[in-house]
């Protein structure tokens, strides 16, 4: 072969193998890169409320319009008897959507208690009202919807000093609270007057109470031996309770109280978590938290968080009963 025809082949020979591998390196590159739709663009990090940094709830049917616009500060009010409930939820929820910071109470830190919540709910002072009771009918015709997140019992107590050792019947308890039974020799106690302490009239206790036990009829007017409490609050009233006085109470705020003991009610303690479920324990009932029905995106999200696994995890942590 002469040496132009050599030189020929030579160059031909480079330029295929230099082709090949190019081809092999376009092949190889397109099929490392991420497929990708044509319409798929990337976005930042959203800021609305479903956006999470961890687990997002499960999709409720909650019926809200959240056609309003989200506040810059979350404000809830209402239960004293939900206080830990509540802080608990608000502390998890912050790491779910931080951008939106939440308050309890007005001022924050001092809940008012069920029926003024509500009322600062329909005033527009907050957005989500936690309450221990149903609505009333004026309440429902101001808007407000009411979710249910946990079941808890109302505890009936004595203090840890009182010679009472026995249980009562819902029928006595609720003869007690009617001024019909005055000495604890009455109910196999001792010959010694039973001073009654009932909460305050902003209480939501004390309207389940009254539903549940006096069958909504009133309670008594005061008395030297029968004290409505000024304030919404539970551990000034155990204090006061004497080795002769008797009140109630969301069961988690006493369970753990040593100067206390609670009352089985019909032969059934407050703390049986099957009882309660089952409805065996008289005294029991739900646990709410309310908003407008016309409301905004994160008010819902943070009922709907509420409900989530993680929220009545916190619920059954706290003593209460999960929905679920």
């Amino acid at each position: 072969m002469s040496q132009g025809k050599e030189t020929t082949v030579l160059v031909l020979s480079l330029l295929v193998t230099a082709g090949i591998a190019g081809g092999g390196y376009w092949f190889f590159s397109q099929q490392s890169k991420p497929t990708q739709s044509p319409t798929s663009t990337a976005t930042p990090e959203a800021t609305s409320p479903t956006a999470t940094k961890t687990s997002a709830p499960a999709p409720t049917s909650l019926n809200f319009d959240t056609s309003l616009p989200n506040p810059n500060v979350l404000e809830i009010d209402g239960s004293t008897t939900m206080v830990t409930l509540i802080k608990e939820l608000r502390t998890a929820y912050s790491q779910v959507n931080p951008n939106i910071p939440t308050t309890f109470g007005l001022p924050d830190g001092k809940p008012n208690g069920s029926s003024q919540g509500l009322q600062n709910l329909i005033s527009g002072s907050i957005s989500i009202a936690a309450t221990s009771r149903p609505l009333k009918a004026t309440e429902a015709q101001a808007g407000v919807q009411l979710v249910p997140i946990a079941k808890d019992a109302i505890a009936v107590v004595v203090s840890i000093n009182n010679p009472f050792k026995g249980n009562l019947t819902k029928d006595q308890v609720r003869d007690i609270y009617q001024g019909k039974i005055t000495n604890w020799s009455q109910v196999g106690g001792t010959n010694q007057p039973i001073k009654v302490i009932n909460r305050a009239t902003t209480s939501g206790t004390r309207e389940a109470f009254q539903d549940i036990v006096l069958l909504g009829q009133s309670f008594p007017a005061d008395s030297p031996n029968f004290i409505t409490w000024k304030q919404d609050e539970t551990t000034a009233i155990l204090r006061d309770l004497g080795d002769n006085g008797i009140s109630y109470a969301t069961v988690s705020q006493v369970e753990k109280q040593e100067i206390v003991r609670i009352v089985p009610i019909d032969g059934i303690n407050a703390t049986d978590i099957a009882a309660i479920k089952s409805g065996k324990y008289p005294i029991s009932r739900s646990l709410f938290l309310g908003a407008k029905k016309t409301t905004s995106p994160v008010v819902k999200h943070f009922i709907e968080f509420a409900l989530s696994p993680q929220g009545q995890q916190i619920v059954q942590k706290l003593g209460f009963i999960p929905m679920q």
